[in-house]
């Protein structure tokens, strides 16, 4: 069974077609789907999935970055009313993304803060979003981190030195299907990750995996990517399945 560590299946992308989606993905070996939150108004449409594919989806709680405006504090105190009473596999999608727009930067970082410590608080890994970033998260996971935080650096695309960076912490590296771009210098990257420490995501439906590149991703094109990782680290696939979800199942406490 693989794990799609990072699908944002609610989006209206799926509208038309999302039971056929989950269909898709089980049927290709995707037994599990992780769902990130992005902000507010996401957070029915999310849960509703997670009530109605019970075992299969499994929400996160957090405010994506690049949702994060003035009013940041009110959206975060929604947010922790739900975190109060309902259950959460992770805060996600946390982090800051300096690539579209640095209007709200100071903004971004507080609001990265205030969730690193939701995750301290309801003893829960984090999902971070690091665009153009990552400087500015080592610096502020330097003055918050604490032993026991877990997390993953999802949509991992940093260099050799942000790499060795994330193994101080001890994170996770989600791969998605960037690896499989042609001029991508991830491949090189991956070859110096730790095994134990590699997660398979899509982000769907953003970041199809060729050969599907330029078509709505989704959780089924997981299989891409993995036979992708299988090339690059010279693993027999069915390893690379195997050790993957083992990543998944101990970062995300997921059976």
């Amino acid at each position: 069974m693989l794990i799609d560590t990072h699908t944002h299946l609610y989006l209206e992308e799926f509208d038309q077609d999302r039971d056929e989606v989950v269909k898709r993905a089980i049927d290709s070996g995707v037994g599990k789907l992780f769902l990130p939150n992005i902000e507010v108004d996401s957070i029915e449409k999310m849960l509703h999935l997670a009530q109605k594919y019970p075992g299969i989806c499994f929400p996160m709680m957090g405010l994506h970055p690049g949702s994060v405006k003035e009013n940041f504090k009110v959206e975060l105190g929604k947010m922790e009313s739900y975190l109060k009473k309902e259950n959460f596999i992770a805060i996600g999608e946390i982090g800051i993304d300096l690539y579209w727009d640095k209007t709200f930067i100071k903004e971004q970082e507080k609001a990265f803060e205030m969730q690193l410590e939701w995750a301290k608080e309801y003893s829960l890994p984090v999902v971070i979003h690091a665009r153009d970033s990552f400087q500015e998260i080592f610096t502020i996971l330097d003055n918050v981190f604490k032993s026991g935080m877990r997390g993953v650096f999802h949509s991992f695309t940093g260099s050799m030195e942000d790499a060795e960076k994330i193994k101080e912490y001890d994170f996770y590296y989600g791969i998605n299907g960037i690896a499989t771009y042609k001029n991508s210098e991830l491949p090189e990257i991956i070859k110096i990750l730790p095994l134990d420490r590699i997660l398979l995501e899509t982000d769907s439906p953003f970041l199809s995996p060729v050969p599907k590149r330029g078509k709505r991703n989704e959780s089924s094109f997981l299989k891409f990517t993995c036979e992708k990782l299988s090339e690059i680290l010279k693993l027999d696939i069915g390893k690379v399945e195997e050790l993957t979800t083992k990543n998944a199942q101990k970062l995300f406490s997921i059976e």
